[in-house]
């Protein structure tokens, strides 16, 4: 039985182009550990993407090192990061942060949509003990862009978060897994979306969109990337053999194929919620932004769509999530969509 494949980007494989540049970096010997020429090119490549001559570039081996690096770069073991109650970092993440910052905490803020609000930020903040060693000192604000309910900050909003967040010296990280969705919905470009709306630290997804066990953290601010330097190296994620990870980025972000893959995956989001939206028995339970749609059905339903091959994730009774990703192609989803309907 052919299956169809919904359950998550992660389970998608690697896009050829980043194959081919595993490929093409395996040639010759190179000098370990990220002192090799591949990954002083990954640098550039960054600053030009990013328009930023200072940005500074740390490849890792997970999204989950990515942001619990990047975070403990901002935090010390008594401070504490304000992000969305449903985040990544908060739910899925096995307190990773709190662990690589030697403790610190991570503070629950709410909101619609399940972003950040203005005016639960400021609640928040308000209600910290500033000063006082009894309570956690936030230090740094969290973004999940895309949340992970499919829904997207503008950068209009990362810029307002942001903000109020530097009234009180907290500086940004943004969880970027699957930044370049984010991306391709707003139609902005990177420093639009990071440093010139406020964020500091980037942690730069990729094997969700294409990649090999290559992600990134990429700085903005020098105080971090120092940090970093050491933190990295610490914690098991500087590789001995990093210029395959740093070919795979540079290949990511080369011709906007980041852009290009990530704007497949979302085009078939769309493709799947104007089917679901038609079929009667399905409730769609989020705006669907990227490439992600959570939906409620009757549970004897669910069980004949796994029985007929379609992979998805059980989120709770009656709730499924369906994910498209680089390599969906419109067939899929016209099968997907029949199988539902039938």
């Amino acid at each position: 039985m052919d299956v169809i494949e919904l359950r998550s980007d992660n389970a998608a494989g690697a896009a050829p182009e980043i194959l081919e540049s595993i490929v093409a970096a395996n040639t010759g010997t190179a000098i370990a550990y990220g002192a090799d020429d591949v990954t002083a090119r990954l640098h550039d490549v960054v600053r030009e993407v990013f328009e930023h001559d200072d940005a500074r570039v740390f490849p890792v081996t997970s999204g989950t090192a990515a942001n619990a690096l990047a975070l403990s770069a901002l935090v010390p073991p008594w401070g504490a990061v304000l992000c969305h109650e449903t985040a990544h970092i908060i739910n899925s993440e096995g307190g990773a942060t709190s662990l690589l910052a030697g403790g610190a905490v991570m503070r629950g803020v709410a909101g619609d949509d399940f972003r950040m609000s203005p005016e639960h930020l400021r609640r928040t903040l308000a209600s910290v003990g500033w000063g006082d060693p009894h309570s956690s000192q936030p230090t740094a604000l969290s973004f999940t862009q895309p949340t992970d309910r499919g829904t997207i900050y503008t950068v209009d909003q990362i810029a307002e978060l942001t903000a109020i967040a530097g009234e009180y010296e907290l500086r940004a990280h943004l969880d970027g897994a699957r930044i370049a969705n984010a991306l391709v919905a707003l139609g902005c470009s990177p420093a639009d979306m990071t440093w010139r709306a406020g964020i500091d630290v980037v942690s730069l997804g990729a094997t969700k969109n294409g990649g090999l066990s290559a992600e990134a953290i990429v700085v903005f601010d020098d105080d971090a990337a120092e940090e970093l330097v050491y933190r990295t190296k610490r914690s098991g994620h500087v590789t001995s053999k990093m210029r395959f990870q740093s070919a795979q980025l540079i290949a990511y972000l080369t011709d906007d194929l980041w852009r290009r893959l990530a704007g497949n995956s979302n085009e078939r989001m769309r493709e799947l919620t104007r089917g679901l939206a038609q079929i009667d028995g399905v409730e769609l339970l989020n705006r669907p932004d990227v490439n992600m749609v959570f939906a409620r059905l009757a549970e004897d339903h669910i069980d004949r769509l796994e029985a007929a091959g379609l992979l998805f994730y059980r989120m709770g009774p009656g709730v499924i999530r369906l994910v498209t990703n680089w390599s969906t192609t419109p067939d899929e989803i016209e099968r997907a969509l029949e199988i539902i309907a039938a």
